[in-house]
């Protein structure tokens, strides 16, 4: 469907939904997490905080909280709020177009809190951190590709 101020819509671009991407990329985490030797699971759907379980080898169970994006520049987000409960964000970044690939990036909570952007704490967004989409593989490069939930020394936080 072509619509004069859009051009085609989202569905004609995208052979699945936001939620549908949303779920593959869950499935896709737990998966690339297990086939690194770490055994995981997407918890159901509306699990309050995160979406993933995972249980490395002789570590407590691991919440991963994924947020999953369409890779473009300018003003696009990846937003968490500070109650959310996980231990590590995973952000999955899909391709558009000759750049269909994907970037998984497992982050620790502390690091992404401590680069995460925030607003005014007298803001109605207070509780809100988020990344813009562009700026991810800059802020956390490092954590590219790390299922194996592996956290870098305390001066890279």
């Amino acid at each position: 469907m072509v619509t004069p101020l859009t051009g085609p819509s989202t569905l004609a671009r995208r052979l699945y939904t936001t939620k549908q991407m949303g779920d593959a990329c869950e499935m896709v985490v737990a998966a690339e997490l297990t086939l690194a030797g770490v055994p995981a699971l997407k918890v159901p759907d509306n699990w309050p905080g995160y979406d993933v379980i995972a249980q490395p080898l002789g570590r407590p169970p691991q919440r991963v909280s994924v947020k999953s994006r369409t890779f473009k520049h300018g003003a696009s987000y990846v937003t968490y709020y500070t109650t959310d409960q996980f231990d590590w964000l995973a952000i999955v970044l899909l391709g558009t177009g000759a750049h269909a690939g994907r970037a998984i990036y497992l982050i620790p909570r502390d690091v992404a809190d401590h680069r995460a952007r925030r607003d005014k704490p007298t803001s109605k967004t207070a509780d809100e951190r988020y990344f813009r989409v562009d700026q991810v593989d800059s802020l956390f490069g490092a954590y590219r590709g790390n299922f194996g939930l592996g956290r870098l020394n305390a001066a890279a936080i």
